[in-house]
């Protein structure tokens, strides 16, 4: 048999599939892929490098690599004579391909275990090098090119009655006011083209006459500036290089300065003023809402430009229109289309623009939390809804920010501002949670981060899985992911829920039940000789009366917050060093090399400083959020586990959300599954020892018993991930079984009954 049809009939009898990966910057060694083969470990568990790669399956190819089954013949192998008993999994090793080392670095960080997932780019990337759709995202809108589609789009009628009409208006009423100023009447004439331009500007161009068509124009009207060798079917209209000189005629008077004019001061104060409101508001309006972007880009271009022009140097036509752009003419504004959906993806200084837009939130947060302490402009409500929503793009920052670092900096640095500031966000409120209820005497507060710590830790291991896989299912089908190194996070799992809950394992074990009332359904209220049922409200197990929990339970979640970071360095060194090659990841060579250096968005200093800003920000927003929390707790139709486990808990996750689906569609789907386990696991082990060791330090009354239903249904996520993550592949159906079961657990919250003391 040759060792062609040994490979092909043993590879059927394999436990789980070989990996594929298909993400951009993941890409396969291109010389090993050239004969259609993958790279391969050995039965040691050590990676082959780039260059050990197998041109073909003769009989005298080396192939211990391939003896991965419990028995293959001798002459099937020659030079392997003995098999191990195991199944090895064979695996195709991840080349990373990027632009710089610094986005090689921040790549290969997203494969570490314990650091941060991070999908946008942390460096600049060559404008050549990007796609024509993103290429069109960041025009200024300056360049008129030959468009053959469609102008009558729902994304320019929608201009119309958002924009368009009103904008319009405001034009025509200036132009009124600069007539009967009669000074201003060239600037009149102009409004009354721009309010035809912005009523409805698509197809249209706004360009400035340059200085030789406008003398040639004015003292020769006759003249021809060689109309005749400008080509209609030009690909771009760029601004004119040159300027050819005319000579002056004489007799004929100069032109007054723009700036030395009376007219234009008018024109300042009666025109421009009230047109920069106008076009302020709609820039404001149309960034908001993202998709119309470039709305925002022709107000603020036409507010910054247009309208500090001369009105003799203006011209407006319709871009089809190409006479006069062979003389002097410099494209001002052309636009085509006012809605494009792939905005999404524009980026301002290398953050989302969602995250950019929301930003402001934090300063809205900050002056009515502050000042209106008496609630006269907003409720509690308000303030609440509007604190917690800050928090959701400054956890952005900080995501950018540890990216940043980490990705300019040594494997040990990375580690630590990984572990400092990864979890900075969650301490921060739980911990503000905790003086603050501490100081009301409010017990209800320590019971919400639980229910916090709880929802994290479901979200986590339930609804980020499942919802990358449902997205990355419906895109690719099938998906495929390291079930080695997906194990590693699910043995980290076990540990963790494992150490967390064993302190309530062992409070209801030994623990004494207590009731505050029980009453008897058939004698009344009674306690003793009574042989009917009893009903009992507000039953716990007592750990203060008595010496259980200061001989018993405290040491015992002392020791457990003592191993769980313990276990987490392991966890580090395991993954890290002893057995990275577990990942498969491997640095290619650098596409750019000499002319495009590493031009990163945040230097380390200016990422230090934004991490330090944005979790002082945080810790005000965290302080503003528990403050008002209060009437949100006090609903009588919602328990208050469920606005712990769902608003508390996933809000501020919600850019690792992004993060994970962004890596489902490139077909990443093991850096999805990593982005929940990461944060599960760090929850678990460093966030709750954390917030232990701060209550041993400042009593808050925080107690490392949870109530039965976190206990089970903790246990019940975990248990039903790994199940989920066995095969090693994943499709939609596998994530709506999570997804579902999440949102079971949601509804068992929901109608739970609000725990003691709240």
């Amino acid at each position: 048999m040759s060792i062609s049809s040994t490979h092909n009939s043993e590879s059927s009898r394999r436990r789980r599939p070989t990996e594929h990966t298909q993400d951009p910057p993941w890409q396969h060694d291109p010389r090993a892929g050239h004969n259609h083969e993958p790279s391969h470990e050995g039965l040691s568990g050590g990676q082959l490098n780039s260059t050990d790669t197998f041109p073909s399956f003769s009989h005298h190819s080396v192939c211990p690599a391939l003896c991965t089954t419990k028995c293959i013949s001798a002459h099937s192998c020659p030079s392997h004579h003995s098999c191990d008993d195991g199944w090895v999994e064979i695996q195709s090793k991840r080349i990373i391909r990027a632009e710089n080392e610094v986005e090689a670095n921040k790549l290969v960080n997203n494969y570490r275990f314990g650091f941060r997932k991070w999908k946008s780019h942390v460096t600049e990337r060559p404008f050549e090098d990007r796609s024509e759709v993103v290429k069109e995202l960041y025009s200024e809108l300056n360049v008129i090119k030959p468009y053959t589609g469609h102008l009558i789009t729902c994304g320019n009628i929608a201009y119309l009655f958002l924009f368009g009409w009103w904008v319009s208006l405001a034009y025509f009423l200036v132009s009124m006011l600069m007539f009967i100023t009669v000074i201003g009447l060239p600037y009149g004439r102009l409004c009354l083209k721009l309010s035809c331009y912005f009523l409805w500007p698509f197809g249209k161009s706004i360009h400035e006459i340059g200085n030789t068509l406008r003398r040639c124009c004015e003292q020769a009207p006759d003249c021809d500036c060689n109309i005749e060798e400008t080509d209609d079917n030009s690909p771009v209209l760029l601004p004119s290089p040159t300027e050819m000189l005319i000579p002056e005629f004489s007799g004929l008077p100069q032109r007054t300065p723009y700036w030395h004019r009376f007219s234009t001061y008018v024109w300042l104060l009666l025109g421009y003023l009230p047109l920069v409101v106008v076009h302020s508001l709609a820039c404001f309006l149309s960034w908001i809402l993202v998709f119309t972007i470039p709305v925002s880009k022709m107000n603020a271009r036409t507010l910054r430009v247009i309208l500090l022009l001369p009105p003799e140097d203006v011209s407006v036509s319709s871009c089809s229109q190409r006479k006069h752009q062979g003389c002097e003419t410099r494209a001002l504004l052309c636009c085509y289309h006012a809605a494009n959906w792939y905005y999404y993806k524009f980026t301002v200084d290398g953050i989302n623009v969602f995250a950019v837009n929301l930003l402001p939130l934090v300063i809205v947060a900050m002056v009515i939390g502050y000042i209106d302490r008496e609630n006269q402009y907003a409720s509690s409500d308000v303030k609440f809804a509007i604190a917690i929503c800050s928090i959701i793009p400054l956890s952005y920052y900080i995501g950018m920010g540890i990216a940043s670092i980490s990705a300019q900096s040594n494997f040990a640095v990375g580690a630590v501002v990984n572990a400092s500031f990864g979890s900075i966000t969650e301490l921060t409120f739980y911990i503000t949670a905790l003086l603050r209820g501490h100081r009301a005497g409010n017990p209800c507060l320590q019971e919400v981060v639980k229910a916090a710590l709880t929802g994290t830790l479901l979200g986590c291991i339930l609804f980020i899985p499942g919802i990358c896989m449902i997205i990355g299912g419906l895109r690719h089908s099938e998906q495929t992911f390291n079930s080695r190194s997906t194990g590693v996070s699910s043995a980290l799992l076990f540990i963790s829920v494992g150490g967390v809950f064993a302190p309530t394992l062992f409070s209801k074990a030994y623990g004494s039940l207590v009731c505050d009332a029980c009453t008897n359904s058939s004698q009344g209220n009674g306690t003793s000789n009574s042989s009917g049922p009893f009903v009992c409200h507000n039953c716990h197990y007592d750990l203060n009366n008595g010496t259980l929990f200061k001989n018993h339970v405290q040491p015992l979640v002392y020791t457990v917050c003592a191993l769980l970071p313990a276990a987490y360095i392991i966890g580090l060194i395991f993954t890290l060093k002893t057995h990275s090659h577990i990942y498969n990841i491997q640095v290619g060579e650098r596409q750019e090399t000499s002319h495009h250096g590493a031009v990163v968005h945040w230097s380390r200093w200016r990422s230090l400083v934004i991490l330090i800003m944005a979790t002082v920000l945080t810790s005000a927003c965290a302080d503003l959020a528990t403050e008002h929390i209060q009437p949100i707790l006090n609903q009588p139709n919602i328990s208050q586990y469920f606005i712990g486990v769902t608003i508390l808990a996933m809000v501020p996750e919600i850019p690792e959300i992004v993060n994970g689906i962004q890596f489902a569609l490139q077909n990443n789907i093991s850096l999805s599954l990593e982005v929940g386990s990461c944060i599960a696991v760090q929850v678990c082990m460093l966030q709750i020892p954390i917030l232990v060791l701060f209550n041993s330090f400042y009593d808050v009354g925080f107690v490392l018993i949870f109530s039965d239903l976190h206990l089970w249904a903790s246990i019940f996520s975990v248990i039903l991930v790994n199940y989920i993550f066995m095969d090693g592949k994943s499709d939609y159906f596998q994530g709506t079984a999570l997804v579902i079961n999440y949102f079971i657990l949601l509804a068992l919250y929901f109608y739970a009954p609000s725990p003691a003391g709240c």
